[in-house]
């Protein structure tokens, strides 16, 4: 399927519209941002003629100040947020690398840090395909993170994690170093026409997996989903009914639809396909140090952070907007 194909002349009214509404967005914190300044700045013209000092005004024009410069620091970080597909919310994916239950681990700490993260934003998260490991960690997960710039923030996340520590799982207590893959995606608006054509699906179905006991899915209700044409596979076995859990892979699928076809639009496919095979291990984005030291050090930005638990606890923000503020709304 060409990347033309899926782009018609409604799909393009509709972009207009979706780049109007994010304008919109861009300008109504700013005009109000605007007005808290000039506001602002007459109470502190009417501080600076007042014969004695109101200590409490004072203080009110100091918080507000404060506040000003946080809100004017957001509206910096949207600007970078121009991409296209920037305001979109985002699919995560998390794939161990080699090394077993270690990997597995470590990619299930990943995924943790990434609700979390979802979570200090007031995002909403939602897990639509998780397969678990024998001894613990995960195999894989795909994740919906859905809020307003939810892609264009963790675009900054793609590509490969690499975790040095005291392995747990050793008896011996010897450091390990272990790797998980990360892709983000941005999720396809309803309003955009992606067309698929059922006889380009294979669909098979399958028992979900679990822990066993009462929690083993005893009719075959998870959904494995291959796009002939490209190759691409999508699985859900988060639901009990087959319905739901073959919507949201169809839902999966045009996401990774969508991102394909935007890449060829762009010429860009080759780059990405080299990154995607790069992947297979040894060219780490961002490393995490347990022992001997603990820092958690970006190899795009040079950021260091040397508090690693607070950084796997959601606090990403530093990275990202490191991450924004030296490639801007043209990293993908």
């Amino acid at each position: 399927m060409a990347g033309s194909e899926l782009w018609t002349n409604q799909d393009r009214a509709r972009q207009t519209v979706d780049e109007v509404k994010t304008l919109k967005r861009w300008l109504e914190p700013y005009h109000a941002l605007r007005k808290r300044v000039d506001d602002g700045l007459e109470l502190a013209a009417l501080l600076e003629a007042e014969s004695h000092v109101d200590l409490e005004m004072q203080r009110s024009l100091e918080q507000e100040a404060d506040q000003i410069a946080a809100l004017l620091e957001s509206l910096e970080l949207k600007h970078l947020l121009q991409g296209r597909d920037d305001p979109r919310d985002a699919l995560l994916t998390i794939h161990p690398g080699a090394g077993g239950t270690e990997s597995q681990d470590w990619a299930e700490m990943l995924m943790r840090m990434y609700v979390r993260w979802a979570e200090r934003h007031g995002f909403t998260v939602e897990v639509l395909d998780l397969l678990e490991g024998e001894e613990a960690g995960i195999k894989s997960a795909e994740i919906e993170i859905r809020g307003e710039y939810a892609f264009g923030l963790l675009k900054a996340e793609k590509g490969v994690h690499r975790l040095v520590r005291i392995s747990p799982f050793d008896s011996q207590s010897r450091r390990h170093t272990s790797f998980a893959s990360v892709f983000v995606y941005p999720v396809v608006d309803e309003n955009i026409n992606i067309e698929i054509n059922e006889d380009d699906l294979r669909i098979d179905v399958f028992r979900a997996s679990g822990k066993g006991g009462q929690h083993v899915n005893k009719t075959s209700s998870a959904v494995r989903m291959t796009h002939l044409p490209t190759g691409i596979v999508v699985s859900c076995q988060q639901e009990r009914s087959q319905f739901k859990n073959k919507a949201t892979a169809l839902k999966m699928l045009k996401a990774r639809l969508y991102e394909r076809a935007v890449e060829e639009q762009e010429a860009k496919r080759a780059e990405v396909d080299k990154q995607k095979t790069d992947i297979a291990w040894g060219n780490q984005i961002r490393s995490y140090v347990f022992q001997p030291y603990t820092m958690v050090n970006d190899h795009r930005t040079e950021l260091k952070v040397g508090d690693v638990q607070k950084v796997m606890d959601g606090d990403l923000d530093p990275f990202i907007e490191a991450y924004l503020k030296r490639f801007g709304s043209k990293a993908a």
